[in-house]
């Protein structure tokens, strides 16, 4: 006889009621909380104790620290904002990206490196003092290189956790741009560089109300201009937001009508 089972009772209370065939189990190791599926995501690192412990084990970060007069305080508020927030959207940006990328260049991209590199490219705010950090106004020159250290300390953090070189350097690199004659950066980096630019433009802060996705590839149309943004990807980025959504018209929208007759 078929049993009809009900999944909704496990979340209502009513477990008691359901019953389950033990003669086949599947294990989860002597240990769930150490369980592999958990140890290698990026999550782990979201935890006081161990941003602490890698505090510790490096000199080299607290040499920047006292140097720069910033206190070892962690702004773990701030850091769960960004997990939950600004790095995850950064993250699912680069992967919507990645998937309308011509295959040539796709090719090209370690979707798994730049998705946690995502996750962790704002990873040394969390050393940034919040009255920084949150300011309602235009920083100062001294409190601009404090916030703009957060690259260096993400990454400082980070580079003895075993994470791999590749999505250090997309954290220690994220804010580096093409004008750098002294650094090319690679279409992982570039891929991040327009998904962080993207989202923290169409995002809420303190010093700035969200935009419109229109509103947001405009301005990002002008770095394409500029030649600060490559046109395939930009082109890929109105794409993967068009379809994301029906509120982007092209034949309304300045960046979208624009980004056609670039040439890579």
């Amino acid at each position: 006889m078929v049993v009809n089972f009900n999944p909704w009772r496990l979340l209502t209370g009513s477990a008691a009621q359901v019953q389950f065939n033990n003669r086949y189990s599947v294990p989860f190791g002597n240990n769930v909380g150490k369980d592999s599926f958990q140890n290698n995501s990026v999550e782990r690192f979201f935890d006081e104790k161990y941003i602490n412990a890698m505090i510790t084990q490096n000199n080299e970060l607290k040499n920047i620290l006292s140097k720069n007069k910033m206190p070892v305080r962690l702004n773990m508020n701030e850091l769960m904002e960004l997990k939950q927030g600004h790095c995850r959207d950064s993250a699912e940006i680069c992967a919507k990206i990645y998937k309308v990328l011509p295959p040539a260049l796709k090719s090209q991209v370690n979707i798994s490196d730049l998705k946690e590199g995502a996750m962790l490219h704002d990873f040394g705010k969390v050393l940034i003092p919040p009255e920084i950090l949150n300011k309602n106004g235009k920083l100062t020159p001294e409190e601009y290189n404090i916030m703009h250290l957060h690259s260096e300390l993400g990454y400082q953090l980070l580079k003895k956790t075993g994470v791999n070189d590749e999505v250090l350097s997309l954290v220690r690199n994220h804010h580096d741009n093409v004008n750098n004659k002294n650094f090319v950066p690679d279409v992982n980096l570039q891929i991040l560089n327009l998904a962080d630019r993207y989202s923290a433009l169409t995002e809420n802060r303190v010093y700035k109300k969200a935009l419109t996705p229109q509103q947001a590839l405009t301005i990002i149309h002008r770095d394409v201009e500029q030649g600060n943004v490559h046109p395939i990807l930009y082109k890929a980025l109105i794409e993967a937001i068009r379809n994301e959504s029906n509120q982007i018209n092209p034949a309304q929208n300045t960046a979208m009508a624009n980004a056609k007759p670039l040439n890579a």
